[in-house]
């Protein structure tokens, strides 16, 4: 209660005085150009970030292809790695299943790449209508 009292009161005592208008304007003109300046390096960044998304996003498309057809066009009894030993379980087990565990993690990269591109349009439209609100508020 107290805090809201002097917050009225240092509102109240607050006259700002407008004597110089010449002064006033170049002010203003300087603030708002210095708006128009923030408002342009924001849309900049955006572009930005839209054209490294579509990057990302072609290059995930042409590596994921890639290696999706190299996969189905080795033979399909040849593991795609081989450790030549025949007396350590694990590393024959991963010989024997380096197929499915190829495109397993193909399949979880490729997961990961469309999430993070959706994200980062979620955050970008976000980042936009901010700005487009800032825009009209001025």
């Amino acid at each position: 209660m107290n805090k809201d009292k002097a917050l009225e009161e240092l509102f109240l005592a607050n006259k700002p005085q407008f004597d110089d208008k010449d002064a006033f304007m170049a002010s203003l003109s300087k603030r708002l150009e210095a708006v128009e300046y923030i408002k342009q390096y924001q849309e900049a960044t955006i572009r930005r970030y839209k054209m490294a998304m579509v990057v990302a996003f072609l290059a995930g498309l042409v590596v994921g292809g890639i290696a999706i057809a190299y996969l189905l066009t080795s033979p399909a009894d040849a593991p795609l790695f081989n450790f030549d030993t025949r007396n350590i379980f694990v590393l024959e087990w991963l010989c024997c299943n380096s197929r499915m565990l190829t495109v397993t993690a193909i399949s979880l990269l490729m997961t990961f790449g469309i999430v993070s591109f959706v994200s980062n349009i979620q955050e970008l439209m976000t980042l936009r209508q901010s700005l487009q609100r800032q825009h009209a508020s001025l």
